[in-house]
């Protein structure tokens, strides 16, 4: 971002810097003709102290440690000296000549409309590698040779595992907004990528704030690099005004507050981006946002690519006035004129609502940054105001004026703060009554009418139920006691298979054969000479047999 001619200067600047300031144009940094007449046509001729401070350096190809909050312009600070250096030389098959690393697909496509608006007088093949497009599409751009190769971090090791991309001969790399990066987990993405790069490359490294994850990787990959910082690391612009609001910890209460929110700065309000923490409380907010008739929008990191785009442009253009986001759009998006943030939740990272607010008071334009807030999110509060180093007024009095709801839940820590009830439980909850309603009805009815049988019944049940286990305890300590006093008579020593048969007869009403010698009881016939099996009507053949 530029600063148009129009604009005010930084307030926050001190009495030399403007003079130093007002002295300097675009045509004294050292730029070639064509990008001067790429940002004249676009309206800028003033550069911002970002600009000023690293593009000289840029251009003599030295390393680069740019440190300045949101809106300041960062992304014309390496795109502008960039351009001027690939005027010489050609681009080969796979092998991009400058590399930029985003930690977004929207900060990617930002970029590469910067490189498209500024590079218009320049013939140069810019490639795009993001997720949420087509492999062959970004392949055939690989092929034709990359001057300007913009990617996110594991969409270009995904190119470079299957073998399309090489990176020997990229000659600048860009690392920007690096602390989110870091907030991403990008981190050892991004070391493997600086491996994979000569080392004699030139590195321009930019970032909002500087915590030591992100020191030590500077220390790591700069040689020697020109530390150019224009304000405070992690410091809201002081154009934008702060406010926090209170408000009871149910998600109906937040956005109630935030809809009393919306209509007292009716009068102000151009537009507004309301930051949830989850994405699921973005889709809730926007579903109640267009409920109460709010023209509203969503954008969260699960939409698909296209519509993030469509959303995101639909908003720049004017046709939506409220874009409900996570921290997707909070980093880096080039919004100029967006009048209102509202953080429909405070930030767990304090470094987020740095990024946040700064979506608005852009270019030195003024801005209104509204915060609601919790007695569960006091510890977040002051984590932020130990980061910018102020103290956030609050809008309407602070938490101790909050009245609990019932049942005490605003002050019990809880899972997430605006977690979303349980999608059906409403309306279970009225078929679970709508059901068992008369079965309750009927049961107290019939309780109500024998009480007294009721009452006499569960006692006789217990002693009824005692009795029966005591009745069966003692059945098996019997034939405990028989089967011991069995297997110590001297008869069953002498002959045991006699003694297992007469066992056997009366338990199972002598359904096994009964054998006396070898031939089975059930055969023997001494006073019977019928057959067994034809009753009256046996032969007289057999007969014959049967009495021999």
């Amino acid at each position: 971002m530029l600063r148009p001619r129009t604009s005010q200067r930084q307030p926050n600047l001190s009495s030399d810097a403007q003079i130093a300031q007002e002295a300097l144009t675009f045509t004294d940094l050292g730029l070639s003709p064509k990008v001067l007449s790429a940002v004249t046509d676009a309206g800028y001729t003033e550069p911002t102290p970002i600009q000023a401070g690293a593009i000289p350096h840029a251009l003599l190809g030295k390393d680069i440690l740019g440190i300045a909050q949101t809106g300041t312009g960062k992304t014309a600070s390496f795109v502008l000296p960039m351009l001027t250096r690939l005027e010489k030389g050609r681009a080969r098959a796979r092998m991009p000549r400058t590399l930029i690393l985003e930690p977004t697909r929207e900060l990617a496509a930002q970029v590469e409309e910067n490189f498209i608006r500024y590079g218009k007088n320049h013939k140069l093949n810019i490639a795009l590698l993001i997720g949420g497009v087509s492999f062959d599409e970004q392949d055939k751009k690989l092929e034709r040779g990359a001057d300007v190769l913009i990617a996110t971090p594991g969409r270009l090791l995904d190119h470079r595992e299957r073998g399309k991309l090489l990176l020997n001969g990229v000659e600048i790399l860009v690392i920007d907004e690096a602390d989110r990066m870091l907030d991403m987990g990008f981190i050892p993405d991004i070391e493997r990528i600086c491996e994979m790069i000569p080392f004699t490359r030139q590195t321009l490294f930019f970032s909002a704030t500087m915590p030591p994850e992100i020191t030590k990787l500077t220390e790591k990959f700069l040689h020697a690099p020109v530390r150019v910082e224009v304000s405070k690391a992690a410091s809201a612009a002081t154009n934008i005004v702060q406010r926090l609001v209170k408000s009871g910890s149910k998600p109906w209460d937040k956005r109630e507050t935030l809809r009393n929110l919306i209509r007292a700065e009716d009068a102000e309000l151009k537009n507004a981006i309301i930051f949830c923490n989850r994405k699921i409380e973005v889709s809730e907010l926007f579903r109640s946002l267009l409920k109460y008739d709010f023209d509203a929008g969503a954008l969260h990191g699960d939409m698909d690519q296209r519509a993030r785009m469509q959303m995101l442009a639909n908003f720049r253009d004017g046709k939506l006035r409220y874009l409900v986001a996570s921290d997707v759009a909070a980093r880096g998006l080039d919004i100029p004129d967006v009048s209102h943030v509202f953080n429909y939740d405070v930030p767990i990272h304090a470094e987020d609502y740095v990024h946040r607010i700064g979506r608005t008071g852009r270019a030195g334009r003024s801005g209104k940054s509204f915060t609601i807030a919790t007695k569960s999110d006091t510890k977040y509060i002051d984590a932020i105001e130990r980061l910018i180093g102020n103290k956030i007024e609050w809008h309407d009095g602070d938490l101790s004026t909050v009245v609990a709801s019932e049942g005490g839940e605003d002050d019990a820590p809880r899972r997430g703060r605006g977690a979303p009830r349980r999608a059906g439980r409403k309306d279970d909850d009225r078929k679970d009554r709508g059901e068992r309603k008369p079965r309750e009805r009927h049961a107290r009815q019939s309780e109500a009418a024998t009480p007294d049988a009721a009452r006499e019944e569960q006692p006789v049940a217990v002693e009824t139920a005692v009795a029966d286990a005591g009745e069966r305890r003692a059945r098996k300590e019997a034939i405990r006691s028989d089967n011991s006093e069995r297997q110590a008579s001297p008869e069953r020593k002498a002959s045991p298979d006699r003694n297992r048969n007469e066992q056997r007869a009366p338990e199972r009403g002598d359904t096994r054969p009964q054998r006396d010698g070898n031939r089975p009881a059930r055969h023997r016939q001494e006073d019977n000479d019928a057959t067994v099996g034809f009753g009256d009507d046996m032969p007289a053949f057999m007969r014959i047999v049967a009495k021999v």
